[in-house]
């Protein structure tokens, strides 16, 4: 199982690295309401792991791409390709669930007053991977968000929070917030944190929260590099005792 898991990554990797793709991606858990232009689009080809105790998930290799179908409004498709490992008992690696969403930014900054830009982003998880393997939940799940920015100078400060549905046996719905704050220091580099809370996900759960610290670089308008790191501030051994998220994108 690691051999096919390790010629699968590769064959995607090869791929990643192909001229017609240029990677990217947002480092972070929190969104912001800011939507593709109308007609332009972004493309990410990104990896992302949590490591706990006795374990880690993630996903290896997987496409993020958003495009902005109507003016205030994007579209966006999420394929991962997944791997699952478990100290006793190996790894597993597939494709994993798909995410897709839109996102309707109704309110527009005011960007010499106090005035918020806002979006409604809701997003569907479809059970497309092996929940057998830990690869799927086998369940369509729903997130129903609302999400706020604001800008002062080289400062951007975004976040909020919604509501996940979540079935499945053992399973409880939840809620999940952050928020990040960034700066701009010089033309191409951008770093900021994120502070996020989640409530209990399954009926023995407890409540998790964490944080992220994370950069974008860009290197040329349309290629930009994408990383965040962090852990969990509560229950990390079993939530969150490392994270990452790296990401090369293309925006066009």
């Amino acid at each position: 199982m690691r051999v096919n898991c390790a010629k699968i990554t590769a064959l995607c990797l090869a791929i990643a690295l192909t001229p017609i793709f240029a990677l990217a991606a947002a480092p972070f858990r929190t969104d912001d309401p800011e939507p593709v232009e109308y007609r332009h689009g972004e493309l990410y080809l990104f990896s992302q792991a949590t490591h706990v105790k006795g374990g880690a998930e993630g996903s290896s290799v997987g496409v993020d791409v958003s495009y902005g179908i109507w003016p205030e409004t994007e579209l966006s498709f999420v394929a991962p390709l997944e791997f699952d490992t478990e100290n006793n008992s190996g790894t597993q690696c597939g494709y994993g669930d798909t995410e897709t969403g839109i996102k309707y930014r109704f309110l527009k900054e005011d960007t010499k007053g106090w005035r918020p830009q806002i979006a409604i982003s809701p997003l569907l998880v479809l059970p497309t991977g092996n929940e057998s393997k830990g690869l799927g939940t086998g369940h369509i799940h729903a997130f129903l968000p609302l999400w706020l920015q604001k800008s002062y100078g080289s400062w951007t400060t975004y976040g909020g929070g919604g509501y996940w549905i979540n079935p499945g046996d053992e399973n409880k719905d939840y809620w999940f917030f952050g928020w990040v704050l960034m700066r701009k220091l010089t033309d191409k580099l951008d770093l900021g944190g994120e502070f996020f809370y989640q409530t209990a996900d399954t009926i023995e759960a407890k409540s998790s929260a964490g944080f992220n610290l994370g950069a974008t670089y860009d290197i040329t308008e349309t290629h930009h590099l994408v990383f965040a790191a962090g852990r969990g501030i509560w229950h990390a051994n079993a939530t969150n005792e490392f994270s990452y998220y790296a990401a090369y994108e293309f925006t066009f």
